[in-house]
């Protein structure tokens, strides 16, 4: 868990790979499902298409699907799920009945306004997808993409006055969760995000390892 641009999904995929755990990404399997064509894809394409918030009970019966449906012999790890307490108190739920308790909650810091500055920095190419940043990774002068040529764009909800609004819905909306799972006395890793990735990379690594060895 963490705030829009904290890198979750960057170390998500760093530590499932580590772990040989199966990496579960809300954003991946919420889009597929909207492309699937099946009546649950349309109501869910529906929300999305229109700009709004997807009801929690969509999302939860999706999501449910997925971990149900996905190999765990090494465990799950879930990325952007779940993002409100009634996402949470539901899947706790789902996951009782499959006996595949939440046993960790990975929660990765970082100031907003560093997290302002990392994503109305980004600059991106909309035809192959390379990303620059104007202050760490600079596009070339031209403003053009160094692969393939695209004029590089800045995405609507990459400008600070939404990235802003954004941070403010997660605080409003997501932070909560947290300190379900605390008061429900699962294990809580924090962790600064403000780091270099490699560096966040080996301190989660180690909390997970230390957690595995008393498991």
């Amino acid at each position: 868990m963490g705030p829009p641009g904290a890198g979750k999904g960057t170390q998500a995929k760093r530590l499932a790979r580590r772990f040989g755990m199966r990496h579960l990404s809300s954003g991946d399997i919420l889009r597929a499902a909207g492309n699937s064509g099946s009546a649950l894809g349309r109501s869910l394409k529906s929300y999305m298409d229109a700009g709004e918030l997807v009801p929690d009970e969509i999302v939860v019966e999706i999501m449910a699907k997925a971990i149900s449906d996905a190999p765990a012999a090494q465990g799950l790890l879930l990325d952007g799920f779940p993002r409100t307490v009634p996402q949470a108190e539901a899947l706790d739920r789902q996951l009782a009945q499959l006996g595949r308790p939440v046993e960790a909650v990975l929660v990765i810091e970082v100031p907003d306004e560093l997290l302002v500055e990392r994503i109305s920095g980004r600059r991106s190419c909309p035809a192959c997808g390379k990303v620059f940043h104007v202050g760490s990774l600079p596009p070339p002068p031209d403003g053009r993409c160094d692969a393939c040529g695209a004029e590089l764009v800045q995405r609507s909800d990459d400008t600070e006055p939404v990235v802003r609004e954004r941070l403010a819905a997660y605080l409003r909306q997501t932070a909560p969760v947290i300190d379900y799972y605390a008061n429900s006395g699962r294990l809580v890793i924090r962790t600064d995000g403000s780091a270099p990735p490699d560096e966040v990379t080996e301190r989660v690594a180690a909390a997970l390892e230390k957690l595995a060895s008393k498991a």
